[in-house]
């Protein structure tokens, strides 16, 4: 039992920072019902970012974390505007593309730039605690708190403001909403700006937890945070938190009791058998199109 609690623990850590990832990707198809395979190697950008600031600057943790999610959310209006923005009437297939394309892009500038793992310093003093037989550290109890008040805020941004019904108005019906005076433009931008903040504070965290931060850690982890999506139904905020904490949970429980190596094929797995059963996800609701 104690062996289980201390998984599941892990499990918390790992699914929070899915969970924020995945939110990225549902707020954008949300909004422009496209899929932005970018965001994983922007979750990158936010580790890189954080070491930047962690070596040169050397700032505490939370003038690190406001000044990572700041430049990603940036990076992320700017990519918005240049790349996606001229592609909206454009076949969807190219917005894919493009997305593709800008992934690589920061995959091979990160890697010009940085070709050798970095490791980022502690921010933070990692203090342990025993509970029972439990171990918990000060690390983990800041990255699940933190990544849970995030959701809490986005989820209320959504729900109970100005800006957030027009992100909901946008998704129901992009066609009428310019009629009736929401600034679609400045509305895309902001949910960009969001959900890339949330991926650079997931990358920030996630390289405090797993130290050692590389180019092409944002591939892997973004496909995975994209399953969360997906099973927790895209196009659905709290659907996204639900679906980060199960794959955080099964990857975890997986390795601990069967080899590691199993743990992706696993994700995957749930991935295939959750789009035969309930092909819209947990949360997810299938959109009637009228004719």
């Amino acid at each position: 039992m104690t062996y289980i609690l201390q998984q599941i623990l892990n499990a918390l850590q790992l699914g929070s920072i899915y969970a924020l990832i995945a939110l990225g990707y549902t707020m954008v198809y949300g909004i422009l019902t496209m899929i932005n395979f970018a965001h994983g190697d922007l979750f990158m950008v936010g580790a890189f970012f954080c070491f930047l600031i962690a070596v040169y600057l050397q700032l505490p943790f939370l003038p690190t974390l406001m000044l990572t999610m700041f430049g990603v959310a940036c990076l992320g209006v700017l990519i918005e505007r240049m790349a996606y923005k001229p592609l909206r009437a454009a076949p969807r297939v190219s917005a894919i593309i493009t997305a593709l394309g800008v992934g690589l892009f920061l995959e091979n500038f990160t890697l010009a730039l940085s070709p050798y793992p970095k490791n980022i310093p502690p921010l933070l003093a990692d203090k342990t605690w025993m509970i029972g037989s439990v171990t918990i550290s000060s690390l983990q109890i800041i990255i699940i708190a933190l990544s849970v008040s995030l959701m809490l805020i986005l989820d209320f941004i959504v729900q109970r403001t100005k800006a957030g019904m027009a992100m909901r108005a946008i998704s129901w019906d992009k066609t009428i909403v310019p009629l009736m005076g929401v600034p679609v433009n400045k509305i895309i931008s902001l949910t960009f700006a969001i959900g890339t903040g949330l991926g650079g504070a997931a990358g920030m965290m996630y390289g405090l937890a797993y130290p050692v931060i590389d180019p092409y850690m944002g591939i892997m982890v973004g496909w995975k945070a994209f399953i969360s999506a997906v099973v927790g139904g895209i196009g659905n905020v709290r659907g996204a938190m639900i679906g980060g904490f199960i794959l955080g949970t099964v990857e975890i429980l997986v390795a601990a009791f069967f080899p590691s190596t199993y743990r992706d094929f696993v994700a995957f797995t749930l991935l295939l058998i959750l789009l035969i059963f309930r092909p819209y996800g947990i949360l997810g609701r299938p959109s009637p199109q009228k004719v």
